[in-house]
């Protein structure tokens, strides 16, 4: 039993069992399979609209070709301070754009508002040489606070963006999460709320390494520059069919939606069970599948006695992530455990 991150939880029945019907007979390399084909078509309805993509096995590697089509290796780009793109990437944003810079600002709960940008832009300005532009703001949704951008603050973040020539990128690795909770259409959170291009993760919701670089119809033209920065990278995928196949259960029958509502509902009885403990408490809002909490440390004594696993954040309090796996039962256990009640784990 393990609260310490959705990527610790196995992949789905369903996506290995897609992974196995892919593996049959030949199938046309780096993503010009008919699975892919489908995945692509199955994402076109989802977001009713065009668009391209590329299959990628990580998060890292998805930001970072994503923000390499957008960003000139002069620029900058806007981000939050707790991005994961600023804080656990080890530059390869910086590396794949050929020396962007990363400006982070500030803001509760790991979301930007309108007016913090605004005053960012303002000390940024695009025309004054010894100054680096910015040219790409990028958003986290859900953020890594756990919170969720709703509509109306995307479009006003991409408004201002918009208005001074840039492009905005969005980090879905909990991307599913935030639309559970926000329960909106994905077309509206993303380009018709002014977002070039997507990020989106299957891995943290169920796949076994599957994410996908979306550009959507304002940028579409750089399709080829993604497919030629994919290679040049090294995640050019030749078995692209067995990525593509888990997206392909994943997205199957609002499968990917139905996991996450599971996971964010987990989280939810997490944090009103710990609420339930004197002296803790929440540190951000729940509106995805990650608890940050400061608990007393009897209660930390108590959960780390049992083994149950979940992480100490580096600015304080503690993170516990539910999953597609998450059962009622181990989130009644942990709590009870934290309430000083032998939970016999």
């Amino acid at each position: 039993m393990s609260f310490q991150s959705d990527t610790t939880a196995p992949a789905h029945p369903a996506l290995l069992e897609a992974m196995i019907r892919a593996n049959e007979g030949a199938a046309a390399s780096y993503g010009n399979d008919t699975v892919s084909a489908r995945v692509k078509a199955q994402l076109r309805e989802i977001f009713s609209t065009d668009l391209e993509l590329v299959f990628t096995v990580s998060g890292t590697a998805s930001n970072s070709l994503a923000l390499a089509v957008l960003a000139p290796g002069d620029s900058a780009i806007l981000c939050h301070d707790e991005a994961h793109i600023h804080r656990d990437e080890r530059g390869a944003p910086e590396f794949f754009t050929g020396g962007a810079k990363l400006v982070p600002l500030h803001g509760d709960h790991a979301r930007l508002t309108p007016e913090t940008l605004e005053a960012a832009l303002a000390e940024w300005p695009s025309d004054f040489v010894h100054t680096t532009p910015p040219s790409v703001l990028s958003l986290s949704n859900l953020t890594e606070s756990g919170t969720a951008y709703d509509v109306a603050t995307v479009k006003a973040l991409a408004g201002l963006a918009k208005a001074r020539g840039m492009h905005v990128h969005m980090d879905g690795a909990r991307f599913a999460n935030a639309l559970s909770f926000l329960k909106c259409d994905p077309a509206d959170i993303t380009w018709r709320a002014g977002v070039d291009v997507l990020s989106l993760g299957a891995t943290k919701g169920g796949a076994l390494a599957a994410e996908a670089v979306i550009l959507f119809p304002s940028v579409m033209d750089r399709f080829h520059t993604l497919r030629a920065r994919q290679k040049r990278a090294g995640h050019m995928l030749p078995k692209a069919r067995y990525v593509a196949a888990q997206f392909e259960a994943w997205l199957e029958n609002g499968r990917w939606l139905e996991l996450a509502a599971h996971a964010n509902a987990m989280a939810s009885e997490l944090a009103a069970g710990f609420a339930s403990i004197p002296g803790a408490k929440l540190l951000h809002p729940v509106e995805g599948n990650e608890v940050f909490i400061d608990l007393p440390q009897e209660a930390v004594d108590a959960l780390n006695a049992v083994n149950a696993g979940f992480y100490p954040w580096p600015h304080g309090g503690y993170r516990f992530v539910t999953s597609w796996q998450t059962k009622a039962e181990d989130v009644a256990r942990v709590v009870k455990a934290a309430q000083g009640v032998n939970p016999s784990l």
